[in-house]
């Protein structure tokens, strides 16, 4: 794909998520207002909450994507990989996350939506878009052009930065988020990191105590670290799924962030998404992560971890 295309398709699907988040919004704000959720049964992640909107999304995005690209594998979290269009073989896979956080969004509290396009040539992304349902900062973006990468933010009044991060920011004086909501499975996890707390709560040279922890969702959390919102996020406990993580992943990637496992390893941008049993194996596959500003931050929480 020239580069040329890639910028076309990457304004394209931008349009196409700034579209959606309008067609969405006030069908979750009516849904808030009148307590009538449309919790569905998942049959995919029996634990997940689902909803229709969540599977109105898939279905909408499919048929907008089917507009712009002649054929492509449609990776959704909510069905089965498939391929869409003529080519049997299609270079591109698309990454979907119609409505991230839905349990919260049917609330008109937060709700995200994600999209990656996945070069399986390059093997790598060249473009991924995470969207902001409710709030003013609605775009984060990455794109592939000229052999790099650059990242970008939108906001709802047309507003664009570009995201160039150069933090050095270092863990008594970070702001850590981590997604705890799940009383059992995750903030459990992370009340038992007392030495990774202590860190955090350490003072700095003058004596006081800057270092927060913070809760955030999904790929989100890597783009607000990507926008320098916060300094890190942290996943030790469930991991990440690829939907979550590889958008936003990317995103912080172009920035200039880091994002490394929990044995200090950095995270590749090869997803594996090389036929559709690997994307199925990549699908089901969980990874988790430090993500952060600069390295030294990252090395800081590593070692702060309690494995």
């Amino acid at each position: 794909m020239s580069d040329e295309n890639t910028i076309q398709l990457a304004q394209q699907i931008t349009n196409m998520v700034t579209t959606m988040m309008g067609e969405i919004r006030p069908r979750l704000v009516r849904a808030a207002l009148s307590g009538h959720r449309s919790e569905t049964e998942n049959v995919r992640h029996d634990d997940n909450f689902l909803s229709d909107y969540d599977l109105w999304m898939h279905d909408r995005y499919k048929e907008l994507l089917a507009k712009q690209i002649p054929s492509f594998i449609y990776a959704s979290e909510e069905a089965d990989p498939l391929v869409v269009g003529t080519d049997p073989e299609p270079d591109l896979c698309i990454l979907v996350d119609p409505l991230d956080t839905s349990e919260l969004a049917v609330r008109s509290l937060h709700g995200y939506t994600h999209i990656m396009v996945y070069s399986r040539s390059l093997k790598r992304p060249i473009i991924a878009v995470v969207g902001d349902i409710f709030h003013h900062v609605q775009l984060y973006a990455a794109v592939r052009e000229g052999g790099s990468d650059r990242a970008f933010m939108i906001t709802a009044s047309g507003d664009r930065h570009v995201l160039n991060m150069h933090s050095d920011t270092q863990l008594s004086r970070a702001l850590v988020t981590n997604y705890s909501m799940r009383p059992d499975e995750r903030f459990k996890p992370l009340a038992r990191q007392q030495r990774f707390l202590d860190a955090l709560s350490a003072p700095s040279e003058d004596g006081k105590r800057r270092g927060r922890i913070g809760v955030d969702f999904g790929s989100i959390s890597l783009c607000h670290v990507a926008a320098g919102f916060t300094d890190a996020t942290v996943e030790f406990a469930k991991g990440f799924a690829i939907w979550d993580l590889s958008p936003g992943h990317y995103i912080l990637y172009a920035a200039g962030g880091v994002i490394i496992d929990l044995d200090g390893n950095p995270i590749s941008m090869d997803c594996g998404l090389n036929s559709l049993p690997e994307i199925n194996k990549a699908m089901s596959t969980r990874r988790k992560f430090i993500a952060a500003g600069n390295q030294v931050l990252a090395d800081q929480i590593r070692e702060a971890i309690q494995q």
